[in-house]
């Protein structure tokens, strides 16, 4: 079929383009390359150089006529979405109104969204958290998420949008930025491999839900077909602290430098990872790659690109 993917140059979305790709599909890619990379998207798809904001995505819709959107465009750091806030709902939550609505006008099926895990839900009640545990995002960013998942709901009730929520867990892999505000794994990996020592924040014991980047593509592959309607937390159902990720990069990259410890990061949620039960019920996924490969294979890309 054919798909159009919004953020597609970026991190997750070029790992999403290369899984449609390998099941046969036609991709294209909407990036302004803010922070996307032109070198992240597969040769086999055509990248669109626009935001989606512009009159130019417009024209790509009318242009290509894509069967299913799959929307990863956003504004994604927690820490800039607290210095613009405005620029982070405008992003993510006046971006997202925009695809919804747009591919509703061209007779798009079904838009495919990825959300957040990890910000959504504040401190948690109980962990693992489910979808059903309340919301109550700690951040700006969390909260311009969540604005994107109730227009989604409103195209759906209004103009017969079909949707799939995807709330990802703390996504690692190949292609994460190391520079600015990015996961632990890939800061850390930078680091260890120019031997330069990394900075773990607070005690080290706080711990996330970590789930490969593959592993979320495969999800966005069996949402084409599953899960309309469904929002659906993506992750591994278990919590690694910051320390155990420490040890298992240490072990990966052969480095022995010792850690600094900074102070604790300001408003940081302690302890949460995420109960994917429903997306192994509604979508039949789980992950399957263990964390001491999917960090192998992470250093294994780092080394070959740095």
């Amino acid at each position: 079929m054919r798909i159009l993917v919004t953020g597609g140059a970026g991190f997750i979305g070029s790992h999403v383009v290369d899984a449609y790709l390998a099941e046969g599909h036609e991709v294209r890619v909407i990036d302004n390359l803010a922070t996307g990379r032109r070198a992240n998207v597969n040769a086999k798809a055509r990248l669109h150089e626009i935001d989606i904001h512009s009159l130019e995505t417009d024209q790509v819709f009318r242009e290509f006529r894509p069967e299913v959107v799959n929307h990863h465009a956003a504004q994604a750091s927690v820490k800039l979405s607290a210095a613009d806030p405005q620029h982070d709902l405008e992003v993510n939550g006046g971006g997202t109104a925009r695809i919804a609505f747009l591919a509703a006008q061209h007779g798009v099926r079904k838009v495919i969204y990825s959300s957040t895990g990890g910000a959504l839900y504040g401190t948690p009640e109980r962990v693992p958290v489910d979808e059903g545990h309340p919301i109550r995002p700690l951040s700006a960013y969390g909260l311009s998420k969540r604005v994107g998942e109730l227009y989604l709901d409103l195209a759906a009730r209004t103009q017969g949008l079909a949707f799939t929520i995807l709330r990802y867990a703390n996504a690692y892999g190949p292609r994460q930025d190391p520079h600015g505000e990015a996961g632990v794994v890939a800061i850390f990996t930078g680091r260890m491999l120019r031997h330069e020592p990394c900075t773990i924040d607070g005690d080290g014991e706080q711990e996330k839900d970590y789930v490969f980047v593959g592993d979320i593509a495969r999800a966005n592959v069996i949402a084409l077909e599953k899960g309309e309607g469904e929002a659906l937390n993506v992750g591994t159902g278990r919590g690694t602290s910051v320390n155990a990720i420490f040890d298992a990069l240490q072990r990966a990259t052969g480095d022995t430098t010792p850690p600094l410890h900074g102070p604790p990061r300001p408003g940081d949620v302690r302890r949460i990872w995420l109960d994917s039960a429903r997306a192994g019920q509604v979508l039949g996924w789980t992950p399957v790659v263990p964390l001491d490969e999917g960090i192998s294979r992470t250093v294994e890309w780092f080394r070959a690109n740095s």
